[in-house]
């Protein structure tokens, strides 16, 4: 399945007679209201509003696990995106003006709860969308009080804590750090509670998935990135709080890497826990 999608393949979409549901995720780390709000002043005509922190993120709890951005209870995630109007049968398009990162998760999400349809993230964003002089809307469209969307909860696609420090103590396992490089060696940290990044990881910033113009890499692109990684070996990807990471995630399976998880709670998580070892050297 592709990653992205054009502006054009959206426009040709929304004039077929398939069921297409477009959601508009667009989120400030800094300020959590900023990307409704940017939504209600005007978003692609028909498409629905998804918040990082209340519709695609669980309540954060007190002892820090699970991070700074939860996953949601899977039945009640489930329930949000039906009442978008997703289906079995439904193509998904999302967007932000994140770099595709707000979209990868609602993304991420859809799979991990067995959703098998077709979803995909708007290239360039809505901020691409506008500057193509495409319409625009501040219309909401309604949301369904009796959809439905069954859960399959794909397992496999995640790792705990536990099974991290597993993977560390074994070696068997290739970790990336999915943050910027002055976070992962420990030079900054502007969030969370310790600098430096989960032993034994090796950095790859989630926006070098991106060309200079932009656009998502091909998949040789993101191989050339990637190599030197045995495509057979387990990879566990990680960030601040398990968001920025899915693009990395799906870079990975798009150059051919079959054996990727993510560590959800990532840094958050990790750094919260004082017992847990911290690296700040770059391997």
């Amino acid at each position: 399945m592709s990653y992205f999608v054009t502006n054009e393949w959206l426009l040709q979409r929304q004039q077929s007679e398939g069921k297409l549901v477009i959601v508009d995720t667009r989120y400030d780390l800094m300020d959590a209201d900023t990307g409704e709000l940017a939504y209600m002043a005007g978003h692609i005509p028909g498409a629905y509003y998804a918040s990082l922190s209340h519709d695609l993120s669980g309540s954060k709890r007190p002892d820090g696990i699970g991070g700074r951005h939860p996953l949601p209870e899977p039945e009640k995630v489930a329930s949000f995106f039906a009442s978008l109007g997703i289906t079995p049968d439904t193509t998904v398009v999302a967007y932000d003006d994140q770099g595709g990162a707000m979209a990868s998760r609602l993304r991420w999400l859809l799979q991990w709860i067995g959703f098998e349809g077709e979803v995909y993230v708007l290239e360039g964003g809505y901020s691409g969308w506008v500057a193509a002089g495409l319409p625009t809307s501040v219309e909401r469209p309604p949301l369904l009080e009796d959809g439905f969307l069954p859960v399959k909860l794909q397992t496999n696609m995640l790792v705990t804590q536990d099974e991290v420090k597993q993977a560390i103590s074994q070696g068997n396992s290739v970790m990336i750090d999915s943050r910027d490089g002055a976070r992962y060696r420990g030079e900054i940290e502007p969030i969370d509670r310790a600098a430096g990044h989960i032993p034994t990881a090796i950095n790859h910033f989630w926006q070098e998935g991106k060309a200079a113009d932009g656009k998502w890499k091909s998949a040789e692109q993101q191989a050339e990135r990637f190599a030197g990684i045995d495509k057979d070996t387990d990879i566990i990807v990680y960030c601040g709080s398990g968001v920025t990471a899915t693009p990395n995630v799906f870079a990975l399976q798009e150059a051919g890497y079959r054996n990727v998880k993510l560590y959800s709670g990532s840094w958050s998580e990790w750094s919260s826990n004082p017992d847990n070892p911290v690296e700040t050297n770059v391997n």
